[in-house]
């Protein structure tokens, strides 16, 4: 099976497909003037947008690592990704404290999921 590459700009592509496999490039929010919860919420409909376009779901990710500017934003990102995580469909993640390439970033998430 060959690979596929949607949204490709000269540094990344935004989609990756290969063996049935998604791979989303990292994906930040657009409001980054808002706190987490806003920031996470944003990002994480680009997710949504972004699978929905490669044919998945967010019922089909695989990993998730996601990276937050200071840990003590941790418990406010993750009570947006537990309502936005399917019951019985939470992927295998990591997160971790990670310099931002903009201050005003506070989370950024990077996605693998299978295809329907």
């Amino acid at each position: 099976m060959g690979i596929t590459r949607m949204e490709t700009a000269q540094r990344m592509s935004r989609i990756v497909i290969h063996n049935d496999t998604v791979y989303l490039s990292g994906q930040v929010a657009d409001n980054t003037d808002e706190s987490i919860g806003p920031q996470t919420e944003s990002m994480l409909a680009k997710v949504d947008a972004l699978l929905k376009k490669a044919g998945s779901s967010r019922e089909h990710i695989l990993s998730a690592t996601v990276y937050v500017r200071d840990m003590k934003d941790f418990a406010g990102m993750n009570e947006v990704w537990d309502n936005w995580v399917s019951e019985g469909h939470a992927p295998a993640r990591a997160c971790v404290e990670a310099r931002m390439a903009r201050p005003d970033i506070l989370v950024e998430v990077s996605i693998v999921a299978a295809l329907k």
